[in-house]
């Protein structure tokens, strides 16, 4: 599905693919408006009935729907990258593993296919490069739109966004691509009800609701890398299981939809904010 099927921006024949325009074209658009969109998030282990390129696609639909609300700007082409740690004792211990078992990110024991996760150094160094070379290109506001919500790996972004602001002539910042107040109080997690009813929003056809378990079966964390937001934090209880309220195989087109607008709104304003300044 081509993302600009989704659109429903107020600007729907506004290209948005830095690619797809010519060097002239470009330059047009920065003496606009010299705001450039940058997408980016792992391929990442995301249950058996999600694609790997959750959260990069996440923040693809995003970055695009957003630059065309906004008419202005440009996305740069994204970058399928991301990092992620090893997990500390007391959340391996709250995801239904040893204490002392070394766990990095979403690569738990049980899951059929790993994660593309970069060291932080690395991921730092390779961010910083992109932004440098855009900042050379004369944009003035380089937002990021993250689509992966690991601690380091969005302690990484806020510090270049800090250092880079602050040291160059452009305003560098960033925001993960979900609603603010579900991503700080635990309301999404990851490949629950919220991802893939947003994924399903997307493109329905890249879920498959039918490898999971039937709708009686708990799905305990440690077998399917299906964890609600709380339940990182030890909000799980003994049987470390996904509550009903966050089983992804009760996900939504809906739900998805309404997830993505709420979205968009936040990143729009955020950006509007940042160009204001």
């Amino acid at each position: 599905m081509k993302t600009e099927n989704l659109s429903c921006g107020k600007h729907p024949e506004l290209e948005t693919r830095y690619e797809w325009l010519r060097p002239g074209q470009l330059k047009e658009r920065q003496s606009k408006c010299p705001l450039i969109l940058f997408p980016l998030g792992p391929l990442e282990y995301h249950g058996p009935h999600m694609p790997l390129g959750t959260d990069p696609l996440n923040a693809t639909f995003v970055a695009h729907e957003c630059c065309r609300r906004l008419g202005k700007g440009i996305v740069l082409p994204t970058m399928f990258v991301g990092t992620e740690r090893e997990r500390d004792p007391d959340m391996t211990e709250a995801l239904g593993f040893k204490r002392d078992d070394y766990v990095v990110g979403m690569d738990f024991p049980a899951r059929q296919w790993n994660s593309h996760y970069l060291p932080e150094e690395v991921f730092g160094l390779v961010v910083a490069a992109e932004v440098r070379c855009l900042i050379s290109q004369g944009y003035k506001y380089i937002f990021i739109v993250n689509g992966h919500g690991a601690f380091n790996h969005n302690a990484v972004l806020q510090r270049l966004c800090i250092e880079l602001s602050n040291t160059t002539p452009a305003r560098v910042d960033f925001k993960i691509a979900f609603p603010e107040e579900a991503a700080t109080t635990g309301a999404i997690g990851h490949a629950d009800i919220a991802e893939t009813s947003l994924m399903m929003h997307y493109n329905e056809a890249a879920i498959d609701l039918d490898t999971l378990p039937p709708n009686e079966v708990p799905l305990k964390y440690a077998d399917f890398s299906i964890v609600d937001g709380a339940g990182f934090m030890g909000g799980g209880g003994a049987e470390r299981v996904v509550p009903r309220e966050y089983d992804p195989r009760y996900s939504s087109l809906q739900r998805g939809k309404e997830i993505f607008e709420t979205t968009i709104s936040e990143v729009c304003c955020k950006i509007e904010r940042l160009i204001e300044l």
